[in-house]
């Protein structure tokens, strides 16, 4: 199973783009979107290529690709325009070696308030803008960090595949850091 997993678009095409290249190219089989698609927030800056429209027709075109859950800056508004769910605080999937990927946001459950989770469990996701991957107690804690507005200043994303999370930098390419699970 090979995911890539994204959060925090926050309406830039731009880096939209970057993440849609970082999918194709790695032959990802699902694209994971940990939340914050299209709006900015009101307490961050315009990012790159601000661009709401550009970003659900992106978006739209790979809707069958796609397992999303909502963010705090994501809308009932939101959920009109794009033709792929994004109205769940998490999701749950198995992955290839039977173990759980708890995703969502953050701003419900984090790695301080984590959800009742199985041993060997891995919890992702995004919120906090900053990429990261830990082991609390017997919980594995990934974090994507932010594609468009990242607080550690790199644009990134993150690949899983065979056990392990890559962080990927998606103005080069460049694979950063990888933890496995």
């Amino acid at each position: 199973m090979k995911l890539l997993i994204a959060s925090d678009l926050h309406g830039s095409a731009f880096w939209t783009r970057k993440v849609l290249e970082q999918f194709d190219a790695r032959g990802a089989e699902k694209l994971v979107l940990l939340g914050d698609l299209l709006y900015h927030g009101p307490r961050n800056d315009l990012p790159d290529e601000y661009a709401p429209k550009e970003v659900f027709a992106l978006l739209n075109a790979r809707k069958n690709s796609i397992l999303a859950v909502r963010g705090n800056c994501d809308a009932e508004v939101d959920q009109m325009v794009l033709e792929f769910p994004i109205r769940a605080d998490y999701a749950q999937m198995t992955l290839e070696d039977g173990r759980a990927l708890f995703l969502t946001h953050g701003h419900l459950f984090d790695p301080d308030n984590l959800p009742p989770l199985a041993k060997g469990s891995i919890f992702a996701f995004g919120h906090i803008h900053v990429k990261h991957g830990e082991w609390k107690g017997d919980v594995a804690i990934v974090n994507p960090g932010s594609a468009s507005l990242p607080k550690d200043g790199t644009h990134s994303c993150m690949l899983y595949e065979n056990g392990a999370f890559t962080a990927i930098d998606l103005e080069t390419g460049e694979e950063l850091w990888k933890f496995t699970v």
